[in-house]
């Protein structure tokens, strides 16, 4: 998706052209931050969508959590948890692993005032998410569906940058080795519950300011070296 990453800005402005009056266009006038900024000075957004199923055009969202980060520093305060009125029913294989049901679901908001709110926070910020490739999928077919438009955003990985770690590392690991779980585990993470939108948000963020824990060595961390080339 992201080619060059020094391209974003680029491609930011040229997407603010083409969007309608409204969140998405707001979320596209903020600057992204720089590629070469110093990750500890740079402001992030953790997130985690639970869905009904893995791809967005054949899934809807259910649910979304998230939490800002300044630098490394996790601001619980920020922590929001927002369950999202489905169109259709949730299928039961769905619901038994996210515990969100129909009646859950039928007292949360719609798709639009939640991603709304989303785009307002995520603005000018750097995503967190653990295999990224689905919130990304789901944000950007729901931003398509409400205003018509294209959703872009620099985005980390911690599925990805521990995969190029270990591929560095010339190291063998099966796909279960990167579940969020997993990875947890191997940095000496507490261990929460999983498939809630806020929790899991939380534990990407730990899990990301863990990974670059351990490659600072005191100097400069730029984010392009850990920006998910989707």
């Amino acid at each position: 998706m992201f080619g060059n990453l020094l391209s974003l800005e680029f491609r930011r402005e040229r997407l603010l052209k083409k969007a309608p009056p409204g969140p998405l266009r707001d979320f596209l006038s903020v600057p992204f931050p720089s590629p070469n900024s110093d990750c500890r000075e740079v402001p992030f957004l953790a997130l985690d969508l639970e869905t009904t199923g893995l791809e967005a055009n054949h899934g809807e969202i259910v649910s979304i959590g998230y939490v800002e980060m300044i630098g490394f520093r996790i601001d619980l305060g920020s922590a929001t948890h927002r369950l999202v009125i489905t169109e259709g029913a949730i299928p039961e294989q769905s619901a038994v692993i996210h515990q969100i049901t129909d009646d859950a679901a039928a007292g949360g908001r719609s798709l639009e005032k939640v991603v709304s709110e989303l785009l307002k926070v995520l603005a000018g910020k750097v995503l967190i998410a653990h295999h990224a490739p689905v919130e990304f999928s789901f944000l950007g077919a729901a931003c398509e569906t409400i205003w018509g438009g294209r959703f872009l955003v620099p985005m980390v990985d911690t599925e990805w940058i521990e995969r190029r770690t270990l591929e560095r590392r010339q190291q063998t690991y099966a796909a279960r080795e990167l579940r969020l779980s997993r990875l947890r585990d191997r940095y000496g993470l507490p261990r929460y519950r999983a498939h809630d939108a806020l929790v899991d948000a939380l534990a990407a963020a730990e899990l990301f300011a863990a990974q670059v824990a351990e490659r600072d060595t005191g100097g400069r961390l730029p984010l392009k070296e850990f920006l998910t080339r989707l």
